[in-house]
């Protein structure tokens, strides 16, 4: 993900910070969640820390070491019940806002710049990279994915464990139900609620699942205009992301549609071993470096 330490106020709104909308849809200054961690919070809250939860569990059940690259870790929050499970984290983001709220907000890993698309933090320095809500998707291109999986290769011991959660390509082979019509909500942050329409679509030739947002807010003491953004991830089928792992020399351990997080019905710690289908709309991964 790509500050302000304390973030905008009330009165101003992210969305009049935000600044205007430039010809390629984005607003000057980025993009209203990643610059304004405390609203992304609660657009996507998770009081019971699933998403930590799923990953230790999966961290546990395929025999992971204590060292931990959260990569794409946000805002910390899943980076930080890591921590608190036992673990030595390291979180790394590229956005710098999301980086100051992580430090000050959920404290404990330590938190460092990387572009998850090619990074160094070291040879051999890590047991497991963990890469959660999509973040390894934000890799686009076959030369991203793979500036992606030489860098965790450099990174992990023989034998570390990459873990991801992500959309599922196939998902979208016949099923159309996210892309037949925008979806509308509305959260509340700072006394103002700002509310959203998002339109999804299917970029085939790129391979990349597409999306619109656009932005209004009520309460301010100001008229703000409509925030228009734009953002894609990449689209991979589950045998082009075992071959992907193969060519890079990793054994794929698990990989499925669930339970997990973010699926219905959610993952907990009681719920029965999952299968090896493709079908939901959200992907599990857990994959072993076991070439040299």
């Amino acid at each position: 993900m790509p500050t302000t330490e304390a973030g905008p106020t009330a009165e101003a709104g992210p969305i009049a910070q935000a600044g205007p909308v430039t010809g390629a849809g984005q607003p000057a200054s980025g993009n209203l969640l990643t610059d304004n961690p405390e609203l992304y919070e609660a657009r996507f809250p998770d009081v019971q820390g699933l998403a930590a939860r799923w990953t230790e569990a999966m961290l546990r059940a395929h025999g992971a070491g204590p060292r931990v690259l959260d990569l794409g870790c946000g805002t910390g929050r899943d980076a930080a019940r890591l921590h608190a499970a036992g673990r030595k984290v390291v979180g790394a983001d590229l956005s710098a806002a999301m980086l100051a709220y992580a430090r000050r907000e959920h404290p404990g890993p330590d938190y460092v710049t990387a572009d998850l698309r090619g990074f160094d933090l070291g040879r051999d320095a890590f047991d497991a990279i963990t890469c959660l809500d999509s973040a390894l998707l934000y890799c686009h291109t076959g030369e991203e994915l793979d500036g992606l999986l030489t860098s965790c290769r450099r990174a992990l011991a023989p034998g570390g464990l990459l873990v991801a959660e992500m959309r599922n390509g196939a998902f979208f082979l016949g099923n159309t139900e996210l892309l037949d019509a925008p979806t509308h909500g509305a959260v509340s942050w700072q006394g103002t609620t700002y509310q959203f329409v998002t339109t999804l679509w299917v970029d085939r030739a790129a391979q990349l699942l597409r999306r619109r947002r656009v932005w209004t807010a009520e309460g301010l003491s100001h008229a703000a205009p409509p925030l228009e953004q734009h953002s894609a991830w990449r689209l991979l089928f589950p045998q082009e992301l075992r071959h992907l792992l193969a060519a890079h020399g990793f054994t794929v351990r698990a990989l499925h549609d669930g339970p997990g997080p973010r699926t219905e019905p959610v993952w907990h710690e009681d719920s029965p071993p999952p299968g090896d289908l493709a079908d939901g709309d959200r992907l599990h991964l857990v994959a072993q470096l076991t070439a040299s």
